[in-house]
């Protein structure tokens, strides 16, 4: 299995909506991978599945990590970076054999004109420190709102090309 992280914990988030549509281009392709999104974590994380602790509701969003062999990361821009919930989900997970010798893919994604381009690069330290493989094809989707339509597909023929490309990529990585 693969595993899809819709990288933010906020409801209705455009991250969720990009996740969406690399799920079904890649199922078009054969591929099985599933999306966890960051609003699924348990509210309680905080203090619930840190430093060693394990909850009965975080046991099964682990079981899904530990599982994955692939990952692609939906990273929003928060505040120049990536949102502190997807740093407390990877500290929550199990170290290190959540990520370690996995293989990941990233999209940046921001309402501003840089596609989350200094968050995606501080992501890749963490993944680096996991350990995780990661793919050096990195996209970045600058004004997201305007990039996707009603139905959650991507208009833009140039974004299309890059985020095809990408997808592509994962597939063979």
């Amino acid at each position: 299995m693969n595993l899809i992280i819709s990288g933010t914990n906020r409801l209705g988030s455009n991250s969720l909506k990009v996740a969406n549509y690399y799920k079904e281009e890649l199922h078009s392709k054969g591929e099985e991978w599933e999306i966890f999104s960051l609003e699924d974590l348990p509210h309680d994380i905080l203090y619930t599945d840190l430093y060693g602790k394990r909850s009965e509701a975080f046991a099964s969003i682990q079981g899904k990590v530990s599982a994955a062999k692939k990952f692609i990361f939906i990273i929003p821009e928060y505040n120049g970076s990536y949102p502190g919930a997807l740093k407390l989900f990877v500290d929550a997970c199990t170290y290190p054999t959540s990520f370690y010798h996995k293989k990941a893919a990233l999209v940046g994604v921001s309402t501003g004109k840089y596609g989350n381009i200094r968050g995606v690069d501080h992501f890749t330290g963490v993944c680096n420190y996991v350990r995780m493989h990661v793919l050096p094809l990195k996209i970045h989707i600058p004004h997201v709102q305007n990039e996707l339509d009603i139905q959650g597909c991507f208009n833009d023929p140039l974004t299309l090309k890059f985020i095809n490309e990408q997808i592509e990529e994962i597939v063979r990585f």
